[in-house]
């Protein structure tokens, strides 16, 4: 399996609230609509909160502020994202969800990588 993390920082004009609420009730059904086609096996939405318990977790690392939250998405393999690439409409469905994502995600402030997973308790 291969996962794509992509930690999001929200647009300077939106609340944390108006964020999540499009994130999960506007973009959300839009990945799941072309989840097939882009080879997606699994969508997550990690949404930031529980504000006091962070800052006081944050404080006691001298971490720097959070992310509005984290998406995760789950693909079969390399070769699988490769072979399925080249397939009609993912260029087009990957395009619609980059256009949706330019409204609500602050992109040059969120990174994005693909990574191995390596589960050690679970």
């Amino acid at each position: 399996m291969i996962k794509l993390t992509f930690c999001l920082r929200r647009l300077p004009h939106l609340s944390r609230e108006e964020f999540q609420r499009y994130w999960l009730g506007t973009h959300a059904p839009l990945v799941a609509a072309r989840a097939k086609t882009l080879g997606i096996l699994k969508y997550e939405q990690i949404h930031a909160g529980f504000d006091e318990m962070s800052a006081a977790a944050r404080a006691s690392r001298d971490a720097s502020e959070p992310y509005d939250g984290i998406a995760e998405l789950w693909f079969e393999s390399e070769e699988a994202m490769r072979a399925n690439a080249q397939k009609p409409g993912v260029a087009e469905a990957a395009r619609e969800l980059l256009e949706d994502e330019r409204k609500f995600i602050d992109l040059a402030n969120s990174p994005l990588w693909y990574n191995r997973v390596h589960t050690i308790v679970g």
